[in-house]
Order: structure tokens, then C-alpha cells, then sequence
């Protein structure tokens, strides 16, 4: 028994080790992003996009919602489009052979007919079967195609699409009205120099919902939903803006992101063999930029929002997560090369191994680390000094850095008026390490292992819909 309890000793220490490291990585993200942060708080969130309004210099936009089995939420999705604050975009929903009423929900709320479209041919999809157009929205069209996964719909989208520029949108999705012109400020003030950029998401489970606007923001009543709108949090306004002032991020959400069409055509589009599309294409991209030395740029815009459902029940998260951890890991396989590699710089050398040593692998090590604590609290095997410190790094790591995360969303947006939705949350955020993250430890770990199935999709979630006029799920 003394090779066991040795075996755990070390494994202890080397989590702990790992966690302190990864930590350490947070806090400098933390004070790369803190910058601008700051001037986020002090900003005034119409000013800087008012005169964008009506100006000529704004480019059209295509907005491409791939869709599948979405009847519940599409329409509310087109509707909160049309809404926009922005002077010329289309509309296209890509219905990627859905089994539900999609199709139909589309046709009858939108009065459409079937309209002739020039269908460029920059990549090869699914058939076309058909191509709507709205009668009361002539900027709002619908795209029949055989099923052949998002990657696949997309790229439709894009060969259907006549602006120069696209946004990428989920169908369960809600843009705030002024989300596509703060999103595409950064892309016109730089005269092309930011070829995309993604905005934050946030979880709209809870929320009032009125004419497809999120009217009133609230707590879903479900703790795992509640869970995720502090995961958020902490991903987007810590992780993603840290990564973003250095230009080395490496996802834009496919729940929200805007391209220069040109610039993904040249790069292949969005690949159907993964299911982690979106930060595929962004590596590639990424690549492409470095080996082209190209001075363009990739960012993230923090106040632009995209309010999406997340999963409520525990089967859908779970399912979802290990979707997200199989994409992450089957990117980094794909451009491994881009690894350590001095040529891309920055991405090769800090974001890659970033998001293998932290964002892939660390469930590992948190397995591990739950393991040496389980066996030294109940069996005695570990130290109780090295168990006692796992236990403070552990929390460390976790709940308290969704805290933070928590009061400094509160601190720079002010989302939430009701100063007990703040309370919540933080609350919650303290308990992540003891209850969610475990969960998510483990679906990690299975998303790992998923990385080796060839089998994919489009992935399912049990969906209530981001209701009308009352609070959702």
C-alpha cells in the first residue's frame, strides 16, 4: 500500500503543481484584458456606433442561420434579425433537410414563395432543392438543402449570400438590436484590416422575451442553466478578450460571428469532417494570415450579445460539452504542425499549447486531482497536508474565479437591474467546484475519447425555446 499512497502523493502534487500554473495563465489574461476592461465600464454603449447608423461606409451583410429541426425558435431568430440597426443586410436561413416544421413555420410566418437565386459555387454541399424568398421581407430567404451537418449548411449559405461580408448565427439565436454594427465597427474602422470578429453570447433561459427582443434579463430557474450563464462569464470576458488583445484567439462562437467572405472562401470555408466547425475555420484562417504574413487581424468585440438557449437538462449538456471537447480536440489534431512552430508566432507558440494544456487536457489533471482527494479523505492514502492543499487549489481554480468572473460582469455590463440575480449568481459561482465542475470534469474527459469516432452530427438538445412573452426554461 505505501507504492499507492506514494503513486498519489506525486500525482497530488503535480495537479497541484498544473492548477497553479493554469491559474497563474488566467491572471495574466486577466491583466493583459483588464485594459479594456476598464474602458468598457467608463464607455457609453450607444456613442460609438450612432453615426454607423445611416453611414455609407457600413458594408452589407449577409447573415447565414443554419437550421436543423429549429421550428421551435427560428422565427423568433428571424424576427429579432430583422430588428437590426444596420443600414443594408439579408436575412438567409439554411434548412439543412430538418424532419421538423422549420421549413413550414418559415414559409407561413415570413409569406414565402419560390425565388430564383444566382447560387455561386464556391464550395460543394448538399443539393439545393429550393430557394424562398419573403414576400413582406424581400431580404429574408430560405435555403432547402439535402442534410449534410452546420459545416455543410453554411457553406451553402455562403454560396447563396451576395454581400461581401457574412454573419454566422444559431438558430436558437436573439441579437441585441445593435449587435451586428458594434460587431462590424471594429471591420470598417480598420478599413479591412480585421478581417472577423465574434461578439459575447450570453444565456437567455429565464429572460422576458417580447417581439424577439430580450426585454427583461433574469435567473432561469434551473441550477445548470444557471451554471452555464457564469461559465460564460468567465470564457468570455477572462479567457477569450485576454486572447484577443494579443491577436492569438483561437475561437470566434459559432453562435455569433462576422467574416470577410473573400478571405474564408480562400480559406476552403467551414470543413464538414469536425464538429467543431467554427474554431476550425479560425485556426485555418489563422494560419493563413501567418503564412501569408498578412497584417490582418482576428477579434473579439465583448459588448455586442447574442442571447442563445443553453441545455436545462442534464443529458443535452452533456451531450453538447463533449460535441465542444471532441471539436477542440480534433482542431488541435488537424493543425498540429502550427504547434511550438516559430513561424505562426504568437498562435504557435502560446495559443496552440494554451488551448491543448488548458482548455483540452486540464480535465485530466482535475480528474486526477478529484481521485487523490476522494482516496486521501475516505482511505487515508494521501497526505492530509497534500489532500488539505489540493482541496484550497481546487477551489482556487474553480469557484473562485467564477466569482470573479461574476462581479466583473456585474461591474463593466450592469445586465442584471435586480441586485438579487447578482447575489445568485455569485452564490452559485462559489459552489461550482463542489457540484458542476466534477460534471463537466467528466463529460471533458468523454469528449476526449469521442475525438477518435468518425461518427458526427449535428448533435441534439432537448429545446423549450427562448419563449415569447413570458419567462423561458
Amino acid at each position: 500500500m505505501d507504492w499507492i499512497s506514494t503513486l498519489l502523493t506525486i500525482s497530488g502534487y503535480m495537479v497541484i503543481v498544473y492548477m497553479l500554473l493554469v491559474g497563474l495563465i488566467y491572471v495574466i489574461l486577466f491583466l493583459i484584458a483588464s485594459p479594456k476592461i476598464y474602458r468598457e465600464h467608463k464607455l457609453h454603449r450607444e456613442e460609438p456606433v450612432e453615426e454607423l447608423v445611416s453611414s455609407q461606409d457600413a458594408y452589407p451583410v449577409s447573415v447565414l442561420v443554419p437550421a436543423y429541426n429549429e421550428e421551435i425558435g427560428v422565427v423568433t431568430t428571424v424576427r429579432s434579425l430583422l430588428a437590426l440597426q444596420y443600414p443594408q443586410f439579408e436575412v438567409l436561413v439554411i434548412n439543412d433537410g430538418s424532419k421538423d416544421a422549420t421549413s413550414e413555420r418559415m414559409i407561413k410566418e415570413f409569406s414565402m414563395y419560390q425565388a430564383d437565386a444566382a447560387i455561386r459555387e464556391h464550395f460543394k454541399t448538399g443539393t439545393i432543392n429550393a430557394v424562398y424568398r419573403s414576400s413582406q421581407y424581400p431580404n429574408v430567404l430560405l435555403v432547402e438543402k439535402d442534410n449534410g451537418g452546420k459545416a455543410d449548411a453554411l457553406n451553402a449559405g455562403i454560396n447563396v449570400s451576395k454581400y461581401p461580408y457574412f454573419a454566422a448565427i444559431d438558430g436558437d439565436s436573439i441579437l441585441e438590436r445593435d449587435a451586428l454594427l458594434k460587431t462590424m465597427k471594429p471591420i470598417i474602422d480598420s478599413n479591412g484590416e480585421v478581417t472577423c470578429t465574434g461578439g459575447t453570447v450570453r444565456i437567455a433561459n429565464g429572460s422576458v422575451v417580447r417581439s424577439s427582443i430580450v426585454e427583461k434579463i433574469a435567473l432561469p430557474k434551473q441550477p445548470i442553466a444557471v451554471m452555464q450563464i457564469i461559465e460564460y462569464f468567465r470564457a468570455f470576458l477572462i479567457g477569450r478578450l485576454g486572447l484577443s488583445r494579443l491577436n492569438i484567439l483561437l475561437i470566434i462562437s459559432g453562435a455569433f460571428g462576422v467574416f470577410e467572405k473573400e478571405r474564408v472562401v480562400r480559406a476552403g470555408g467551414y470543413e464538414p469532417k469536425t464538429v467543431g466547425e467554427d474554431m476550425e475555420l479560425i485556426v485555418r484562417l489563422h494560419r493563413m494570415l501567418k503564412d501569408e504574413k498578412s497584417s490582418q487581424r482576428i477579434e473579439y468585440i465583448q459588448d455586442p450579445v447574442c442571447w442563445t438557449e443553453a441545455p436545462s437538462d442534464i443529458r443535452s449538456l452533456k451531450s453538447q460539452r463533449i460535441r465542444w471537447q471532441r471539436g477542440l480536440g480534433e482542431t488541435l489534431w488537424r493543425h498540429k504542425k502550427m504547434m511550438l512552430n516559430p513561424k505562426y508566432k504568437g498562435i504557435g507558440l502560446f495559443s496552440m499549447p494554451y488551448y491543448f494544456l488548458v482548455e483540452l487536457i486540464s480535465s485530466v489533471f482535475e480528474l486526477i486531482g478529484y481521485v487523490v482527494i476522494i482516496l486521501g479523505l475516505a482511505f487515508g492514502l494521501v497526505n492530509p497536508q497534500v489532500t488539505g492543499l489540493m482541496i484550497v487549489v481546487t477551489i482556487l481554480y474553480g469557484s473562485l474565479l467564477s466569482a470573479l468572473a461574476v462581479l466583473l460582469e456585474e461591474w463593466t455590463y450592469h445586465k442584471y437591474t435586480e441586485v438579487r440575480s447578482v447575489v445568485v449568481l455569485y452564490l452559485w459561482a462559489l459552489s461550482e467546484t463542489f457540484w458542476y465542475r466534477p460534471f463537466m470534469v467528466w463529460c471533458r474527459v468523454l469528449g476526449i475519447f469521442a475525438v477518435f469516432k468518425r461518427k458526427h452530427s449535428w448533435g441534439s438538445m432537448q429545446r423549450k425555446g427562448i419563449s415569447e412573452e413570458k419567462k423561458g426554461a
